[in-house]
């Protein structure tokens, strides 16, 4: 039934305040699981070095005659020199005098949310070059400098397409060479054992496995996981479990870590202790020269990657 005549409505009356909600929902990932479980360290220069050592392989033929002098006399273990070089990292922004001192919804300042929200962003992107297969690069004209990031240190222990071929630290160059992944293939368990056992006869222990969010839906299926079924009491419904957490290898067990927004074909096996991020800038904020009527900020942050010793950890690539 209609309403009565002259009966005054939301519809034609003025006046009425907006319904908005006082909050801003953002739903976009964040987290940064390779930085988040790394060491951490400093750094004093863009390129920064540290050293590594390996030992002779073991011999079961190591016997001497008794009396007989020390004869020639081994060679040293000499470690080797490597380095990695600090990426600069920035995120700017610019607000315009009337937009902050206008009254506003879910925040109180524009300029200090455009700068939280910055400050995410630049927190991705570092998790990104440094998990990735990117070569290191030192600044030459307009090429800014790059950090190798961990799939790009991996020689040792990896498992590439057809065609693919290994990157790592070039002692000739400086610089960590980008690897070649070779064409994509199904993702399978036996890759993830090979790494493994290769990991193991380096004397690494991997710890953690990081991949993308498709990869760790197939390697919730592997046969290797951990119990998936849980007991449930008399009367109660039943869980479904669907995903693993835990791969119970013959050398260890790896905890699965899907990455949001990274490594949608490469499966990489880490041991978080022999890896760590070397902060020369810690990120901070600076507001920029006042040209207008607005305010200019950016979001500096300056990092490398230290790679303590890439036989540690294994790269499974070119998977699908």
């Amino acid at each position: 039934m209609a309403a009565p005549a002259n009966t005054i409505t939301s519809l034609t009356n003025v006046g009425i305040r907006e319904d908005l909600q006082d909050v801003i929902y953002r739903v976009a990932p964040e987290k940064t699981p390779f930085l988040s479980n790394i060491g951490k360290s400093n750094a004093k220069q863009v390129y920064h070095e540290w050293q590594t050592e390996d030992l002779a392989a073991p011999s079961g033929d190591n016997a001497r005659l008794e009396g007989s002098d020390a004869g020639t006399l081994g060679a040293g273990n000499t470690p080797a020199r490597v380095g990695n070089y600090a990426q600069i990292f920035q995120k700017s922004g610019v607000v315009s005098g009337t937009q902050e001192a206008t009254d506003l919804s879910g925040r109180a300042s524009e300029v200090a949310r455009q700068k939280l929200l910055k400050g995410l962003e630049l927190r991705r992107d570092m998790e990104v070059a440094m998990v990735r297969n990117g070569a290191s690069r030192q600044q030459a004209s307009t090429d800014a400098r790059l950090v190798g990031g961990a799939s790009a240190w991996m020689s040792s222990n990896t498992s590439n397409g057809q065609g693919g071929s290994n990157g790592g630290f070039n002692t000739g160059t400086g610089i960590v060479d980008a690897a070649t992944p070779g064409t994509n293939r199904n993702f399978a368990e036996d890759q993830v054992k090979s790494v493994m056992l290769a990991c193991f006869n380096s004397g690494g222990s991997p710890t953690m496995s990081v991949m993308g969010g498709a990869l760790k839906q197939k390697f919730s299926a592997f046969s290797g996981i951990a119990d998936i079924r849980v007991p449930v009491a008399k009367g109660s419904q039943a869980n479904i479990i669907g995903a693993a957490e835990v791969y119970v290898s013959d050398f260890g067990n790896l905890t699965l870590v899907p990455h949001p927004y990274a490594l949608a074909n490469e499966c990489l096996l880490i041991d978080p202790e022999h890896w760590a991020v070397a902060t020369l800038r810690p990120i901070f904020s600076q507001d920029l020269s006042v040209t207008g009527d607005n305010q200019k900020f950016e979001i500096i942050g300056e990092a490398t990657l230290v790679s303590r010793n890439q036989k540690s950890s294994g790269a499974i690539r070119a998977i699908q």
